[in-house]
């Protein structure tokens, strides 16, 4: 039997083209509109209200800069001409994936994380369209949503940045004392008894992942990872977790956050590797294309950390723009 997932990921409003891409639909983009971020506020001008109102009704309508010049406030002005951007390039490109791909090629410039990350949830959702494991589907929430990273009677532990931000009250359980949440919030980490709850759960985000080296979460995103690549690159991967680090050549590195590229970066400049507490996970990426010479390709190392802050932002765009081509390996 398959599970539907990530409901507010809008992936029911989409079609789907015939290379397996998402295609752009007047009800996807009716309800992009509709999302609360992209209501008026209260005190918002006529101008303003019309045009939100006239794009729901008419998604597609082209916007003149003089109607959006004619917007009262300065920053409304700025954010519409920011997601009517954002829209024209989505209708621009064939598929939704080809619209990621434009966008973390060419730069993703001035377009606000929220719509980066709303576009992988979508895509994310459409890849993963049939996986009954829901430990890749928890995994994968790591590539759109911030976690806070906290230690546990030995283990390290991903939670929902947003689930944990509604701090206060007196916690009643070891886990919600520990994620700092309010005593009326529900969070267990996934785990084999209950993971069959995430189906239910999936459009909360509470529930917390493992990602203690050597253990099922770790391997769950290095699944996801490979997933990631041969959806949108149609490159095969191999994806490895790793439980410690002996003898490691970063000649090829992806960074998948700007701390793990910051180590990455300290790391092949000093030949010399000296554990950082920063570092989540570690991966050794293999190209497979199904050639005796695969093996011999020189592997890339995939570097997941958090801050010191304890706050964990993937940014899966890293591997579409960090990974080495074919030529490269070759040489």
């Amino acid at each position: 039997m398959t599970h539907d997932f990530w409901v507010s990921s809008g992936h029911h409003l989409l079609d789907r083209g015939e290379g397996g891409g998402l295609v752009v639909t007047d009800s996807y983009l009716k309800a992009y509109f509709a999302r609360p971020e992209l209501a008026p506020p209260d005190d918002a001008c006529v101008v303003e209200r019309t045009l939100h109102a006239v794009l729901l009704s008419d998604p597609y309508r082209e916007v003149s800069v003089a109607e959006i010049g004619s917007i009262a406030d300065a920053d409304a002005r700025e954010n519409w001409q920011v997601v009517l951007g954002f829209r024209d390039h989505l209708v621009r490109h064939r598929t939704l994936e080809a619209a990621y791909l434009a966008l973390v090629r060419q730069g993703i410039g001035g377009t606000p994380s929220l719509f980066v990350n709303q576009l992988t949830h979508v895509i994310l959702r459409n890849a993963l369209d049939g996986i009954d494991d829901t430990l890749m589907l928890r995994a994968a929430e790591l590539f759109y949503r911030p976690q806070v990273m906290t230690l546990h009677e030995g283990a390290l532990l991903a939670a929902d940045e947003e689930i944990i931000a509604g701090v206060g009250g007196n916690p009643v359980s070891p886990l919600v004392s520990m994620l700092g949440l309010p005593a009326s919030a529900a969070i267990d980490v996934i785990n084999a008894d209950n993971a069959h709850d995430y189906y239910g759960r999936s459009d909360a985000f509470d529930m917390a992942l493992d990602l203690t080296a050597g253990r099922e979460g770790q391997a769950a995103l290095a699944r996801v990872i490979a997933r990631w690549v041969e959806h949108l690159l149609a490159r095969e991967t191999v994806v490895e977790p790793l439980t410690e680090v002996r003898d490691i050549d970063l000649r090829w590195y992806v960074g998948l956050d700007a701390e793990g590229t910051k180590i990455g970066d300290t790391l092949w400049k000093n030949a010399d590797f000296v554990e950082d507490p920063r570092i989540v996970n570690l991966f050794r990426l293999r190209f497979d294309d199904g050639s005796a010479r695969a093996a011999s390709r020189d592997p890339v190392y995939l570097i997941l950390a958090m801050t010191q802050d304890r706050k964990l932002r993937m940014k899966p765009q890293n591997l579409i723009v960090g990974l080495p081509s074919e030529a490269e390996l070759a040489n």
